[in-house]
């Protein structure tokens, strides 16, 4: 079945969709908000029932995939939720060290389409860990609804604490050359943000569409940055101005690009806001800037 694609819905549904996405509003919320877009609540719901993901038509990599080999790993995280839970992968042939690479997921946990990015990242060589923070909670649940609902429970100080910790565990990691990179999406891009601001050691980060952190904090900054934002997201860009004032300011070796005309999400291609020449670039930009940051 072929998707639309973000162009073919009315703006005003992707952002009511923006919204829900965020925990913003419910399913009733977005209904309601689409009963006045859309012609009756049937054409509403069919709207949201076509920008939810679809996570097996997806899939770029199958977890079976002879040329990687990926596990769950626990970590202990005492300043955080005591253990870090998450998915680690690897390339099958490992010759010498490798570089390695933090993924950090959006407020849905760690769902299918981040698993199937850390594969991707094992495929281009690198040791690949994607935390899941609902993991104190039972995990991820299988159902995104569910997920953002456990999300608003988390303790975000403890649950920021954890990825610090996954972080270590990659720094320190038998088959890793002890650089260490960070992506992360919406959430978890904003999450490499702050881990910016933390860890003076971090070797390379790469926030698609994530909130930046206080200005204050922009200074403490010492990694190279690779920032990727949408066109069309004006809840996230508005903080740009500030951030890229901050980062000249503090003297910060970074990039940032803005893909004109995508919506927020445009790398998660299992949504109808996924725009495939943006996501490729941005992709070839990610894995590129690793290479050069993390290899060297």
């Amino acid at each position: 079945m072929t998707r639309k694609t973000a162009n073919e819905f009315p703006p005003g549904i992707l952002k009511l969709f923006d919204l829900f996405v965020h925990g913003d509003i419910d399913r009733r919320g977005f209904v309601e908000g689409a009963k006045k877009i859309a012609i009756g609540a049937a054409a509403a719901t069919a709207f949201l029932d076509e920008l939810l993901p679809r996570f097996a038509e997806a899939e770029v990599v199958k977890k079976d995939d002879p040329r990687i080999v990926g596990k769950t790993l626990e970590v202990p995280s005492p300043d955080g939720t005591g253990t870090v839970k998450g998915y680690f992968v690897q390339p099958t042939k490992v010759e010498g060290k490798l570089p390695t690479v933090l993924v950090i997921h959006e407020n849905r946990g760690l769902n299918p389409h981040i698993e199937d990015i850390a594969r991707r990242l094992a495929l281009a060589n690198f040791v690949v860990f994607a935390p899941d923070a609902l993991a104190p909670l039972g995990g991820y649940p299988g159902d995104e609804d569910k997920a953002r609902e456990l999300f608003t429970k988390l303790d975000q100080a403890k649950t920021r604490n954890d990825f610090i910790a996954a972080y270590g565990a990659l720094k320190t990691c038998p088959i890793g050359n002890g650089k260490v990179g960070a992506v992360g999406f919406c959430y978890g891009g904003g999450v490499v943000n702050f881990l910016a601001t933390k860890l003076p050691d971090l070797a390379a980060g790469v926030p698609f569409y994530g909130a930046q952190p206080p200005a204050e904090e922009v200074a403490k900054i010492k990694s190279p940055l690779l920032i990727q934002y949408a066109g069309v997201d004006d809840r996230i860009n508005s903080g740009w101005p500030a951030y890229e004032t901050a980062l000249k300011a503090a003297h910060v070796d970074y990039q940032a690009f803005v893909y004109p005309g995508v919506q927020h999400g445009f790398n998660n291609d299992t949504t109808p806001r996924y725009d495939a020449a943006a996501a490729e670039l941005a992709w070839k930009r990610t894995v590129d800037f690793f290479n050069a940051r993390l290899r060297a």
